[in-house]
């Protein structure tokens, strides 16, 4: 009688646990809003100037989410279960970025507590979970907290130690993030001249130093080169002479290998300049890394990085100028196809048809079922409709957070 009534409340605790994580999985992207909201608030200077950092925390939140989800439906049989490989490349890049282990782990504690309180309003509205069942689980989650803290911790101080060998790199890094802070400093072994005209260059991928130097002998540069972290170049051209920044990028871009994405700021004169075309290029970096083998100059999509980075507007332009085009059998798409050509030709309908190879009265009849669907003009959102497809093109190249239309 005994074993039946143990088998019986086993059985009800993995019920339970299975229950709740559904619940929490109904959640999830509440849960991972509010998480990232609290890490962000979490700040470290170092951030600034890192958006690959930046953008992969809000990769971690989503893994640390699912993570903690899953050993909570698992149980204790599976504690034991590696943390994922993202979080420990986030904890890496941290290490690399001069972003502090205190700050990490402050994030993951606002985390863990923010999890308890999601997985207590759930219990609560449960109501037939028992105290017992309540105290198991939040040993568990306690628990793959703690390893996972531990994993981190392990993981960001095995990348300071093996980061010992680059000290002379480290120090010249060191001297470049002091200056883009402004500091008033004249680093001679830099030996490159700040007060001259530069191009500033952020390059990812294998072999990107090797890139940058023959592109400096190829356009007569003095060239300043540090390397922030494994596969990442940051890269300044610097003269007395102003470049033909066309020229120039018709150069940059002549042998770019597939494996390579660069980057490119905007010609500046001084330090001033030296700085802004490295914000530039850092505002853009994060757009640019969707674009292997090409380069990517600020001017061009300076305006949409901006915006991309901008959830709150990313997701209202996707519901009030995509959702809409998105009914029908082809789910909007023949609609947001023409508004794209439509778009490129200058708004002209009989270009717009012969790029897609349609009769003008096929374009003017969807024109107008676009114009139905939003309930106005077109004349009126024509910003707003061509930055939303620019966006959702954009986020099709490698972002999956981007909010589908409908």
């Amino acid at each position: 009688m005994g074993e039946v009534e143990t088998t019986g409340k086993q059985r009800s605790v993995q019920q339970a646990q299975t229950e709740l994580a559904s619940r929490l999985r109904r959640r999830r992207r509440e849960i991972e809003h509010e998480a990232l909201i609290r890490a962000r608030a979490i700040s470290d200077p170092a951030e600034t100037a890192d958006p690959v950092y930046a953008e992969g925390l809000r990769r971690a939140v989503t893994l640390a989410v699912d993570y903690a989800i899953e050993r909570l439906e698992a149980g204790e049989d599976s504690l034991s279960a590696a943390p994922p490989a993202g979080l420990l490349e986030q904890a890496r890049l941290a290490a690399q970025s001069g972003i502090g282990l205190d700050t990490v782990l402050r994030r993951y504690t606002a985390g863990h507590a923010l999890l308890v309180d999601f997985l207590i309003e759930e219990v609560e509205r449960a109501k037939d979970v028992w105290p017992a069942q309540l105290r198991r689980l939040l040993a568990v989650i306690s628990s793959v907290f703690d390893q996972l803290l531990a994993a981190v911790s392990e993981e960001y101080a095995r990348e300071l130690e093996n980061r010992v060998g680059f000290s002379r790199g480290r120090r010249r890094l060191g001297l470049v993030q002091r200056l883009l802070a402004g500091e008033p400093l004249h680093p001679a072994e830099l030996d490159y001249d700040l007060d001259g005209s530069h191009v500033a260059l952020i390059l990812h991928g294998p072999s990107g130093a090797k890139q940058v130097r023959r592109l400096a002998d190829d356009v007569d540069r003095r060239l300043l080169l540090v390397e922030p972290r494994e596969q990442v170049v940051w890269a300044w051209l610097g003269g007395r002479r102003r470049l033909d920044h066309d020229e120039f990028l018709r150069q940059a871009a002549s042998d770019v290998p597939p494996h390579l994405a660069i980057a490119v700021g905007e010609p500046a004169l001084g330090r001033a300049g030296w700085r802004l075309s490295h914000r530039q290029a850092t505002a853009i970096s994060s757009y640019s890394r969707r674009e292997f083998g090409k380069v990517t100059r600020y001017a061009d999509v300076g305006l949409l990085a901006a915006i991309a980075k901008d959830q709150v507007l990313v997701e209202s332009l996707n519901q009030l100028y995509l959702s809409p085009l998105a009914s029908g059998r082809d789910g909007g798409a023949a609609l947001r196809e023409t508004l794209r050509a439509y778009f490129s030709a200058g708004r002209n309908i009989s270009s717009a048809a012969a790029a897609l190879a349609v009769n003008r009265d096929t374009v003017s009849n969807r024109l107008r079922t676009v114009e139905r669907r939003l309930g106005q003009p077109l004349d009126d959102v024509v910003t707003e409709l061509d930055i939303a497809l620019r966006l959702e093109r954009t986020f099709e190249k490698g972002q999956p957070s981007y909010p589908r239309p409908g």
